[in-house]
């Protein structure tokens, strides 16, 4: 694997995130409601990594549950 900045990775967790997430047909709203938050904020601007929002870890826990995806797959850069 290349080596990659913390920023570059960011930037491949949102886009995977974003990916899943409109392939299981939930919107912004509907992922965060269901993470627990009452807005779209944290999921919106982490996936485009707006003013450096990134995910957690916990909360890529959260949604690899949702989504019924495996923790690693956020992980993995297109090909």
């Amino acid at each position: 694997m290349e080596k990659l900045t913390p920023e570059q990775l960011y930037q491949i967790i949102g886009k995977n995130v974003a990916k899943y997430r409109k392939a299981r047909n939930l919107s912004q709203l509907d992922l965060s409601l269901q993470m627990g938050y009452k807005s779209v904020s944290v999921v919106s601007g982490s996936e485009i990594c707006y003013n450096n929002k990134h995910f957690n870890l916990e909360q890529l826990l959260k949604i690899s549950q949702i989504l019924e995806i495996d923790l690693c797959d956020f992980f993995t850069p297109k090909s």
